[in-house]
């Protein structure tokens, strides 16, 4: 039976969790050059749009359709046949199914939209839409079914993901280590200066994606009451954690920077991702500051490397989505939600060893997935743009448009 609080909760959810993506493209825009500006703002835009298309065609049946081997959704309901107004109770079963399925869309449109901040300022364009669209199809949907999907392999051995930081957090992640490979480092890299632009647009796409990650975490309780406000609660608490853990640790190394401090918060939103059903908050405060200083230390590790993942998508929503699982096998506890199991710290080590391999499991599967198909994309309609494209700044070579009139 359809409950209008609930229903309720889930459309603003969704609205909120789909408000992410503009908020992701501020965020990723400020720390571009000027030249690059648009460019990185249309790559989240254009996203939103055509995975918007694509779920509705055959995205959402691949991966929440009836199972097929525990690897994939059927095609039951390609185009949305036989998704309506009733709830399907498997999945929700006081919300509509079309409800629930548009908030599972908004979590397939921010994931691949995660990806472009490892490739921003050179990629082609029309390159980049094949790749993006062969991504959602063969990484996001069999991941999305695994873990989350009724039948799914990952979800029968009992792996927890309350809201994505494997589904979300550790395909976008580890795929942007994978794509940065083929695709090479930008032109001038590390011989010209290529500070961020724009800072006060990260900071406002921060606040925004901190603001619409209530809906991320709070909504996958797909019920309005006691565990989402748990996940609500978490939520805050890791990420003002990890933004004030990020802050301290890079007061020690030099000064205390808003840019770094944005990142924190993210991270920890990151990190409690796939945890915010099953802790604590004095556990989320433990997992934020773990978290913050993993990515930091990890992004100063990749520094030293001639890997170009550009505003290090790995570091922050790779390692933040690996952290936040493995944490979620020691810190889960039953006594906050029945539905989930205990970790290590409370009694039952076998849940960490689950998320470990859940980890290998997805993290393997997109790295090599996305190797391939970025090869081939490449071979085929080039990922890269044309070095005078990119030296006069894609913006102008790829839209024609400029953010800036001087």
């Amino acid at each position: 039976m359809i409950n209008t609080g609930d229903t309720a909760w889930i459309l603003i959810s969704t609205a909120l969790v789909i408000l992410m993506t503009p908020a992701l493209a501020f965020f990723y825009g400020g720390m571009v050059r000027k030249k690059n500006i648009l460019s990185t703002l249309m790559l989240s835009l254009a996203i939103l749009a055509m995975i918007s298309v694509q779920w509705v065609l055959y995205g959402y049946t691949l991966s929440f359709g009836p199972d097929r081997g525990g690897l994939i959704g059927g095609l039951d309901w390609l185009g949305l046949i036989g998704v309506g107004q009733d709830p399907n109770a498997g999945y929700a079963a006081t919300i509509p199914h079309l409800a629930f399925m548009m908030f599972q869309m908004a979590f397939a449109i921010i994931t691949p939209a995660l990806i472009t901040g490892a490739f921003v300022e050179r990629i082609n364009f029309s390159g980049f839409l094949v790749f993006i669209l062969f991504w959602s199809t063969f990484i996001y949907a069999p991941v999305c079914h695994w873990v989350w999907g009724i039948g799914g392999w990952l979800r029968a051995m009992g792996a927890l993901d309350f809201a994505g930081g494997t589904v979300v957090h550790i395909t976008a992640g580890v795929s942007a280590i994978a794509v940065a490979m083929v695709i090479g480092k930008r032109k001038g890299y590390r011989k010209v200066p290529m500070e961020p632009s724009n800072i006060p647009f990260t900071v406002l796409g921060a606040f925004l994606l901190w603001f619409g990650w209530f809906g991320f975490n709070g909504g996958s309780a797909l019920t309005s009451g006691g565990l989402a406000t748990s996940a609500f609660v978490v939520t805050n608490t890791a990420a003002a954690a990890a933004a004030l853990t990020w802050m301290l640790v890079s007061w020690i190394h030099k000064r205390p920077s808003v840019l770094g401090l944005s990142t924190g918060a993210v991270v920890g939103l990151v990190a409690i991702t796939p945890a915010s059903g099953f802790v604590s908050p004095l556990s989320a405060l433990a997992i934020g500051c773990i978290a913050a200083l993993i990515s930091y230390y990890a992004i100063l590790i990749r520094m030293r490397t001639n890997l170009d993942d550009s505003l290090d998508v790995f570091a922050c929503h790779g390692m933040g989505g690996i952290t936040g699982a493995l944490c979620t096998g020691l810190f889960a506890e039953k006594a906050i939600n029945s539905a989930g199991a205990n970790g290590w710290f409370f009694g039952n080590p076998g849940q960490f060893y689950i998320q470990l391999i859940t980890v290998l499991v997805v993290a393997i599967f997109s790295f090599l997935v996305s190797f391939v198909l970025a090869k081939v994309i490449d071979a085929v309609f080039s990922l890269r743009a044309r070095s005078e494209e990119e030296e006069v700044g894609l913006d102008i070579s790829q839209h024609g448009e400029t953010a800036y009139s001087a």
